[in-house]
């Protein structure tokens, strides 16, 4: 009979796990404690669309990073193919730019498929022998805050998801939602009165920073 394991849920605790990757053995969560973590799978090493989001989230790291975010990925891959195929990005492949582009997160080698099962990685009907690409977004208590699947075809938007922790990171610091498109800079939601902790007498003691298109919808400057 087919293993089948739920999806740990936006809300929930991540699985824990521990795990062989290309910079060690790692013991999740006990090794991020205090951090984000943007978690993903890939369908497999040596291939082209999989080479250009490696290329751009290693690109990209430092920026994660000063956001008190760790990257992590993971394939069914062995580690010695995960480094083969990383010293191959770094010494043969220029894309947009970005050429001698060094993979410094950590790679998981999941062989028997243990991780990619418990994170709903792998999706029969898209593919049998490969995880699909699932984005986990998990908070410093290793809470899972965002679940993002994509196809096999086509690779994922990095610019959209370091904007999504750094939105989230916003909302829990100041207790506000942010709109559709946001960016950093853009106004943001201030939810209405009773909700998300803000005080019913809002109303009656008007923020002069707020501007109210109507009673359920009010915006203020982003804070800094």
């Amino acid at each position: 009979m087919e293993q089948t394991t739920r999806l740990p849920l936006i809300g929930e605790k991540a699985p824990s796990f521990k795990a062989e990757t290309t910079q060690g053995h790692i013991n999740f969560p006990d090794d991020f404690k205090g951090k984000w973590v943007v978690f993903f799978s890939h369908p497999a090493d040596f291939t082209p669309v999989c080479t250009t989001e490696f290329m751009t989230f290693a690109a990209m790291q430092p920026q994660f990073e000063a956001l008190n975010c760790r990257l992590l990925g993971l394939s069914i891959d062995s580690t010695y193919s995960h480094i083969a195929w990383l010293r191959t990005i770094k010494e043969k492949i220029e894309y947009k730019g970005m050429k001698n582009i060094e993979v410094m997160f950590p790679v998981i080698s999941d062989l028997t498929m243990d991780v990619s099962r418990a994170f709903g990685m792998l999706q029969p009907a898209a593919s049998t022998t490969q995880a699909v690409r699932a984005v986990f977004i998990m908070d410093p208590e290793a809470t899972v805050r965002a679940i993002l699947y994509y196809p096999l075809s086509n690779g994922r938007n990095m610019e959209e998801i370091l904007r999504l922790v750094k939105a989230m990171q916003l909302s829990d610091k100041h207790k506000v939602a942010t709109p559709a498109n946001w960016q950093p800079g853009d106004e943001v939601i201030v939810p209405p009165p009773g909700s998300c902790g803000i005080a019913k007498d809002r109303m009656e003691k008007p923020d002069p920073d707020v501007r109210c298109l109507d009673w359920f919808m009010c915006l203020k400057k982003c804070p800094k």
